[in-house]
């Protein structure tokens, strides 16, 4: 049975590519299929991986649809959306085309599932070129008054506070395995069995908050969410998202979506407009058709 179906998507970042598929062919003790998902490159991504890599599923869109959608695309042409099966990998992986895995990660984090079957989620330390943890790699989910927090500055002011240091438990110890709400979607292994239960990523969103909505979908469902430091992945860090000028509305139009869709209706009404006021003043002038949207929620 195959192990793990590996889903890459990408955007123009066609030798940080190549270095991540050469780092996921070096992988040892463990069976894996791989999909590289393109959103219309520019750069010969697609002619890249297809002349390199030929064992690689390639799917090439036409136009990018955003990220969630084509992860999805992949997770079904590995039928990762069917359930069980002898064919069907026993875990799902959501790999971003700027890391770099050692040979051992992919096994070493099979091996960490495999050892506790309420494990949903996983996800590794991510390091970045500069040596630093990039701190996304383990979150809290963003409650109005875990966003407020860092939408006004405390969670930077006070990143050791157990209060205000949430968002990105920057109070917490980086080689310490823990518990959390969200690892990140630059590499999230999920198993099937979670997937078959919640489905897969909401494409109403199209680049930031999905990994998110997925985690806090897959915990409600009674699995557990874990970041496990004795795996070190590097990270590059916004390889493609720095390309586009959509990403800072993409980004807070992907709380206001998860606002919405996980906490309006048990918010009060005072701290739902200060919610709005804050996005708008955040999201910028782009965000305020979304925000003038009352049907703009995600589903299942």
């Amino acid at each position: 049975m195959l192990d793990i179906g590996i889903v890459i998507v990408n955007w123009n970042t066609r030798d940080l590519l190549r270095d991540c598929l050469k780092s996921v062919a070096a992988s040892e003790g463990v069976s894996y299929k791989v999909v590289v998902v393109d959103n219309h490159s520019a750069d010969s991504s697609v002619e890249m991986v297809r002349g390199e890599f030929p064992e690689v599923i390639v799917i090439a869109n036409l136009d990018n649809v955003g990220y969630p959608k084509a992860n999805n695309q992949g997770f079904r042409a590995l039928g990762l959306d069917q359930g069980c099966g002898d064919d069907v990998p026993r875990y799902a992986l959501a790999l971003n085309p700027d890391t770099v895995l050692p040979p051992t990660a992919l096994r070493d984090m099979v091996a960490y599932m495999d050892a506790d079957e309420k494990m949903g989620i996983a996800g590794p330390k991510l390091i970045m070129l500069d040596g630093n943890l990039d701190i996304a790699c383990r979150r809290s989910f963003p409650t109005p008054e875990v966003s407020f927090y860092k939408m006004v500055g405390l969670s930077a002011l006070f990143p050791r506070s157990r209060r205000f240091g949430r968002y990105n438990l920057s109070f917490l110890d980086p080689d310490i395995e823990t518990e959390v709400d969200s690892v990140v979607g630059a590499f999230m292994m999920v198993r099937r069995e979670a997937i078959r239960r919640v489905g897969l990523f909401d494409e109403t969103y199209f680049m930031y908050g999905e990994d998110l909505d997925w985690a806090f979908r897959i915990k409600q469902a009674g699995w557990k969410v874990m970041y496990n430091p004795r795996v070190s992945v590097t990270h590059v860090k916004r390889a493609a998202s720095r390309q586009s000028s959509r990403a800072q509305r993409e980004f807070y139009r992907a709380m206001l979506i998860f606002y919405r869709k996980h906490y309006r209706a048990t918010t009060p009404w005072w701290l739902h407009s200060l919610i709005l006021v804050g996005l708008a003043l955040k999201g910028g002038r782009s965000l305020w058709h979304d925000l003038r949207n009352p049907t703009l929620a995600g589903s299942n």
